[in-house]
């Protein structure tokens, strides 16, 4: 695990998890995956694809957690 990738649920995080909070996650997730801090411009369209589809993912994982009894659900 990316020791920079912070959990973005409750408890952990107070109150709920940014679009921001869930970009930069996913940013690191696929920094960490490709080896890339910053892609070359051709890879550049994969790469930004790739942070998209994470944080897309995030946000479907957070708005349907259940977290001791009670949903987590997201305005989004």
């Amino acid at each position: 695990m990316c020791r920079s990738i912070k959990t973005l649920r409750p408890p952990a995080l107070p109150g709920e998890a940014t679009d921001e909070d869930i970009r930069a996650a996913a940013l690191q997730y696929v920094r960490k995956i490709s080896g890339f801090r910053a892609p070359a411009a051709h890879n550049r369209e994969v790469f930004d694809e790739a942070v998209d589809a994470v944080a897309r993912a995030t946000a479907d994982l957070l708005g349907g957690l259940e977290v001791r009894g009670q949903a987590v659900r997201r305005e989004g």
